[in-house]
């Protein structure tokens, strides 16, 4: 069933319009961008079942595009809704980030960063550089891997820092098992490229882990 056949006041996104956003589920959020379903199942059905079947909303959004189009119900269309809704999260969050002070805001700087790199299906290492006031000049996904892990050159961060004159970075990359403990390969080559980069004056201002839902910061846990 379509959205639009639902009874006045039944389906996901009459609630949606009538008491708020916040009051209603993963589920219905889905099924009101996938507006329909197919033969027999419901818009709200296949919400739920891609939501099970991926392990939640960041799980649908970072779902490889193979494995959306093969389930059934889904096609191009509404594979096209579900990137622009996440680049949309994500594109806001940059602004945020952007308009704010990274330093201050360590909360804003999560947020963009699980937008930003949430859902991945492999390692992705993403630095942001940010000016002398701790102000975003420019956010870069400088090194990809594969699940396990990507390899990370300090002398290449460098020449990025010095290219875009940046005064501080705050590390980031993400964990595609979900689990945003650091390893003992995180914390060597944090440590490798906070020396790099306190030779020309640049420092390292956090390390952020990216795993599913969660973010760890290394700021945070006194491991700077």
């Amino acid at each position: 069933m379509a959205i639009p056949e639902w009874g006045a006041g039944e389906g996901p996104r009459d609630k949606l319009l009538q008491r708020g956003r916040h009051a209603v589920s993963d589920a219905e959020l889905l099924a009101v961008l996938l507006r329909t379903g197919s033969r027999g199942c419901s818009a709200l059905q296949l919400a739920r079942d891609l939501l099970a079947r991926f392990g939640g909303i960041g799980g649908v959004l970072g779902a490889p595009r193979e494995q959306l189009l093969a389930c059934l119900g889904m096609g191009d269309s509404k594979l096209a809704v579900l990137q622009a809704a996440q680049e949309l999260a994500r594109r806001g969050a940059q602004e945020e980030l952007v308009s704010g002070d990274a330093l201050t805001s360590p909360q804003r700087t999560r947020q963009f960063l699980q937008h930003h790199l949430g859902g991945r299906d492999r390692e992705v290492f993403t630095c942001l550089f940010l000016d002398n006031q701790h102000r975003l000049l420019h956010c870069e996904d400088l090194f990809y891997g594969t699940l396990d892990g990507a390899a990370v050159y300090p002398r290449e961060v460098a020449v990025r820092a010095l290219q875009y004159r940046a005064a501080a970075v705050i590390l980031a990359h993400n964990h595609p098992s979900g689990v945003a403990e650091p390893s003992h390969a995180d914390r060597r080559i944090t440590e490798r490229l906070c020396q790099a980069l306190e030779l020309l004056d640049i420092r390292v201002l956090d390390h952020i882990i990216v795993g599913r839902g969660e973010a760890c910061s290394f700021a945070e846990r006194g491991l700077l």
